[in-house]
């Protein structure tokens, strides 16, 4: 395709901090340029961006991040290392019986460790899924904008991952919070072609801005996300 998914961006108030603590945590570098600090994916692995942002910190957060795990020693080990790097444990209202450990990195944003047991899961790689509020109709957007193939589609749910395998990206279908202004986290496009923006429209999306090497849209649900033309 001749678009595809550079990262998630995360809109926050330290992205210096918030990236050292990914990168740690992952085990990735990082990269800084005019967007925040970038840690770069790859071909099974989703990039992931912080950079400062002028949205409401009180705002519904739309989407967050699955991390996986081999064994039960290594879930363990994951979430010591994420408490050490300055992460916390965050009550959402989890059940005790539930496979999976929710935290917060150091600026509050939430992330869940998921339990070896998951067959969802396994083989996507230590970021397992980017879990966002929305709908049926925003996840076979996605589909169709990434030429993801939808590998979850029941219950008004849905999943893509990329035809190499790695990530998923799943929509939890209703009920969900509404939008209440502008999102702090979205997806960040490289695309190769110009016309790219007109098969996104055709496709559902909405125009939003349009700046000479980047565009901001709106997916159906009314999510931002950004198309950049490569190398801008």
């Amino acid at each position: 395709m001749p678009v595809h998914l550079v990262a998630v961006t995360f809109d926050v108030p330290d992205p210096a901090r918030t990236a050292a603590f990914w990168g740690a945590l992952l085990g990735r570098a990082a990269v800084e340029d005019d967007g925040g600090v970038l840690m770069p994916g790859d071909a099974t692995q989703v990039g992931l961006r912080f950079g400062g942002g002028t949205t409401d910190p009180e705002g519904p957060a739309r989407l967050h991040l699955h991390l996986t795990s081999t064994s039960e020693d290594d879930r363990a080990r994951t979430i010591e290392r994420a408490l050490a790097l300055g992460g916390r444990h965050l009550d959402v209202g989890q059940l005790p019986e539930e496979d999976h450990v929710v935290l917060a990195d150091p600026v509050g944003g939430a992330f869940c460790v998921i339990g070896p047991d998951n067959g969802f899961l396994a083989g996507c790689g230590r970021l397992g899924e980017v879990t966002c509020d929305g709908s049926r109709n925003v996840g076979l957007f996605w589909s169709a904008a990434l030429g993801w193939p939808l590998v979850w589609d029941q219950d008004e749910e849905t999943a893509i991952q990329s035809p190499h395998g790695g990530t998923k990206v799943s929509w939890g279908g209703p009920p969900y919070d509404s939008k209440r202004g502008r999102n702090r986290q979205r997806l960040e496009l490289e695309a190769t072609d110009p016309a790219e923006v007109a098969r996104l429209v055709a496709l559902g999306a909405t125009v939003l801005t349009e700046l000479p090497d980047t565009v901001e849209l709106a997916d159906p649900d009314g999510n931002e996300f950004r198309v950049r033309a490569r190398g801008g």
